[in-house]
């Protein structure tokens, strides 16, 4: 029994965050991929190719419908959170996408964080998840600031940064709801394919209307297809695999890297190192969540942030 103990305690010491840092460094490698489709397709045509090839890829895994609980569970109620959730998370993204087309994707990151860390706050007024508000916002100004004398932060990204953050938030809300009513990988499934149907007229209107010979290139199914699979589904398996071995304490923790993972592959992949105020912020933001804690990378929800 005490060597099964310490083994367990060894695999949570170096196996689970080493399986987090993975799922991080896919997410934003997946955010880069973006930046790179990003020459030829808009920020919501990527943000929808993102949403299809998730919905595909887990869609194909789940088989939702084929379950072993009964199909009735799927019933309209359930269908209907699904699909919000799913069109929720594709707006999210869509922000996401619209804000790291213009400021850095550390600093984008960073400012995302004021969702959850915001409905931590609100949802249980601990003094510290307070104070991990209050380090957010100063985070997030110090982040902004950079607009001042020429900096690489502007008013547009930020402004959309932070509509991502607010759309977190509501995503934490529903998602919670949706996660306590049934499976959340077959949830995902059905709600990202049921947004993807429902908004892919509005996000691929702008791209057929501009250019539409981009969606005859196979390129650009294949990347938007990568960019799914990194971004979303390995790391919402990932997550899943981590919180069935260690509390939500600790998982707050690990979301503390996100921040700074996402600056390195920013740095390193696409050439964007933070000016000195954007470091700050993103320190402050890192200091936040590892003292507040969001309780999960959805406050609440298992799976990935955006």
């Amino acid at each position: 029994m005490a060597r099964n103990e310490t083994e367990d305690a060894r695999g949570v010491g170096y196996e689970i965050p080493a399986l987090f840092v993975v799922g991080g460094l896919c997410q934003y490698l997946g955010a880069a991929v973006g930046v790179f489709l990003f020459d030829t397709v808009d920020p919501t045509s990527v943000a929808w190719l993102r949403a299809l090839g998730a919905a595909v890829v887990l869609v194909l895994w789940r088989r939702p419908w084929s379950r072993t609980a009964p199909l009735g569970r799927w019933n309209r109620r359930k269908v209907m959170f699904a699909t919000l959730f799913g069109v929720v998370t594709v707006g999210m993204n869509v922000m996401f996408y619209e804000a790291i087309d213009r400021i850095p994707m550390g600093a984008a990151v960073a400012i995302e964080f004021l969702g959850p860390v915001a409905v931590a706050a609100v949802g249980s007024r601990r003094p510290r998840d307070v104070a991990a508000l209050v380090l957010v916002v100063f985070g997030v100004l110090s982040i902004a600031s950079t607009q001042q004398g020429g900096g690489s932060v502007g008013v547009p990204g930020v402004g959309f940064a932070l509509a991502s953050a607010a759309l977190w938030a509501g995503y934490i809300l529903i998602g919670k709801r949706v996660a306590d009513a049934g499976d959340g990988l077959d949830d995902l499934a059905v709600g990202m394919a049921g947004a993807s149907i429902i908004l892919g007229p509005v996000l691929l209107g702008p791209l057929l209307v501009s250019d539409p010979g981009v969606l005859a290139e196979s390129r650009t199914w294949l990347l938007g297809l990568g960019v799914g699979v990194l971004s979303s589904v390995v790391p919402y398996v990932l997550d899943q695999v981590v919180l069935t071995r260690i509390g939500r304490a600790r998982f707050a923790l690990l979301l503390a890297l996100l921040p700074a993972t996402a600056t390195v592959v920013g740095a390193v992949v696409l050439a964007q190192w933070p000016s000195p105020a954007e470091a700050l912020g993103i320190v402050a933001v890192v200091v936040a969540v590892a003292v507040g804690g969001t309780g999960g990378r959805h406050t609440g929800v298992d799976g990935i942030p955006p």
